[in-house]
């Protein structure tokens, strides 16, 4: 098998239709649903261990959430019309600092439930103008309109479950 892309090394085009808004929507919504299907039957114990010094699938699970407080500041940057969008913490130390480990499969995953959909009800309220704001984004410093900045929370999320 492929080994898998460092997120730091992904390259994104944004080039599709604001009209993708809609599906990008239902990918945020359907993450925590994956994610519960995917660690069913696993045990805690073990969705629990890092690999290779690498994240435990509960550190990912963590840190899915923990992005959800930029993602929904983010949102409101595009609302008040920023320029550049806030950089996020690439040392990932509110993960780093969670003890996500020693959580509940089941705490993390409702936690995770809860702020996504309450990102997404945000998103739904945006109006056709506000899909198509711009900001740049901090890290890639590329322009990015608000339905770009959703399909980019639809990769990592895909990153982070692969």
């Amino acid at each position: 098998m492929l080994t898998q892309t460092p997120w730091l090394e992904h390259t994104f085009r944004f080039d599709f239709p604001a009209g993708m808004f809609p599906v990008f929507i239902e990918r945020l919504r359907g993450t925590a649903p994956r994610i519960e299907e995917m660690i069913r039957a696993i045990p805690g114990k073990k969705i629990s261990k890092r690999k290779n010094g690498k994240w435990s699938v509960k550190e990912h699970i963590g840190h899915l959430m923990d992005l959800e407080e930029i993602h929904l500041h983010r949102f409101h940057e595009y609302i008040l019309g920023k320029e550049t969008l806030s950089p996020a913490d690439m040392k990932n130390q509110k993960t780093e600092n969670a003890n996500n480990n020693a959580k509940r499969k089941k705490k993390l995953l409702n936690a995770f439930r809860k702020s996504r959909s309450e990102f997404i009800a945000q998103l739904e309220k945006a109006n056709e103008e506000l899909i198509q704001r711009v900001a740049i984004h901090p890290r890639l410093k590329v322009p990015m309109r608000l339905v770009d900045m959703v399909y980019f929370i639809c990769e990592h999320d895909d990153h982070h479950l692969t």
